[in-house]
């Protein structure tokens, strides 16, 4: 009997009770892209569509544990992080990726929630930038995180190359500064890597209140598609296609009396599989 094998992608990542970011859209959104999630949880946060009004961590060795259970048994092809609250869970998240050099990981340095609550402690950022950056695959800090990773306000598309110049400057093989925050009609992402390669994406502005977990969904859609085989760049034009097309079809839900979330399942793939060798 021939068997077969999911793609299975890790997020680590934060537990937003409301459901539209965190662990919880990283989930959706790994489904939604036909592959198979899997879960290290990082921080419990109190949290609904108004925002954030506690955060209780775990412990960073149940952390690392989550991880090395997974990695171990499962064994994702894709690593996707999202919230680190504090410098020894940088730490220990470093020692323990350092084990899985192959597989690829995308940063999402989640410091500034939509609704502007401060997720992480400032002490945990020159860990983040020392120890962590260098052996993840990929960055995606929106305007707000790239202003503190790059110690200089962003307002423009010049601003965020140079931001984007500056955050490479940490070791990390590839940055994606985010836009969505950019005044104005067109807004763009900025893509730039250790080999000089730039790659500026372009989109249209929604007008619309939901956009709560955006930045968890993009980096999660970039892990999906990397574990599924994609180049960096080629992942992060999908993931970017795939959450504009999830922010349209979700523009009009009210789904609590604030920020709402995106539609994840605008059009969701099958399961993917692949037969075992």
């Amino acid at each position: 009997m021939t068997k077969y094998k999911y793609v299975p992608v890790l997020t680590i990542a934060g537990s937003d009770s409301g459901g539209g970011a965190g662990i919880q859209a990283d989930l959706k959104t790994f489904a939604a892209l036909g592959c198979f999630g899997t879960s290290a949880i990082t921080a419990i946060t109190v949290q609904n569509t108004l925002g954030v009004t506690g955060i209780h961590s775990i412990p960073p060795e149940i952390v690392t544990g989550q991880i090395r259970a997974v990695m171990d048994d499962i064994q994702p092809a894709a690593i996707k992080i999202g919230m680190i609250h504090s410098p020894a869970l940088a730490l220990a998240l470093a020692e323990t990726l350092v084990l899985y050099p192959n597989v690829p990981v995308v940063l999402d340095p989640v410091m500034v929630a939509t609704s502007g609550d401060r997720l992480i402690e400032s002490a945990t950022i020159s860990i983040l930038k020392e120890k962590l950056f260098p052996l993840v695959s990929l960055v995606t800090p929106n305007l707000d995180e790239a202003a503190i990773l790059a110690d200089m306000p962003l307002q423009n598309l010049a601003d965020m190359q140079q931001a984007a110049d500056r955050i490479l400057q940490t070791g990390c093989k590839a940055v994606l500064v985010k836009g969505g925050h950019l005044a104005g009609k067109e807004l763009f992402d900025v893509y730039k890597d250790q080999g000089n390669i730039v790659h500026i994406i372009s989109s249209q502005h929604i007008d619309t209140a939901n956009t709560h977990g955006t930045g968890c969904t993009l980096s999660s859609a970039i892990a999906a598609y990397l574990g599924r085989g994609e180049k960096l760049v080629t992942a992060i034009d999908k993931a970017s296609q795939y959450i504009h097309t999830a922010i349209a079809a979700g523009q009009h839900v009210q789904t609590g009396k604030g920020h709402g979330p995106v539609n994840h399942f605008f059009a969701p793939e099958k399961q993917i599989t692949h037969e075992l060798e």
